[in-house]
């Protein structure tokens, strides 16, 4: 095991990422998480009147940020990480919490093209579906795939 393959497992290792998500779901202004099976994340789509008070609730789990102007500072594994997902385009944000270098989660910030409308999708980097942690993510969000 590399530095750069956390063991999907450990549930030590995870806790500080469970117990973010568990604060970021109470305060989270909106309920309605869901499964993207598209791109095996939680998801949640919300106004953009309300686009302040959910970002503050996405930092107690994902409190690093990077947007298109800052994403090429991003460690490796971050730029790769974005580079999955099509990169960082404008009004996009990519969220991170955990260690680059360990357990990692992300979060997908996506505006709308209706400019009414922003979703956050949620993941975790290295982690199949069906492993804990995912198992225990999804567990705190009251989503099943």
């Amino acid at each position: 095991m590399t530095s750069m393959q956390p063991r999907s497992g450990s549930k030590e290792r995870w806790q500080p990422l469970l117990d973010g998500f568990a604060r970021l779901k109470t305060s989270w202004p909106r309920r309605g998480w869901s499964w993207d099976t598209r791109l095996s994340c939680i998801s949640s789509s919300f106004g953009a009147d309300i686009e302040q008070t959910a970002h503050a609730s996405a930092a107690e789990a994902l409190p690093t940020t990077f947007d298109p102007r800052t994403i090429a500072t991003a460690p490796p594994r971050v730029r790769d990480l974005a580079d999955r997902f099509g990169g960082v385009r404008a009004g996009q944000l990519l969220l991170l919490g955990g260690a680059v270098d360990g357990p990692l989660a992300f979060g997908l910030w996506w505006p709308w093209g209706d400019g009414v409308t922003i979703s956050l999708r949620i993941g975790l980097v290295d982690v199949k579906d069906n492993d804990d942690p995912w198992v225990r993510v999804r567990e705190v969000f009251g989503v099943s795939m």
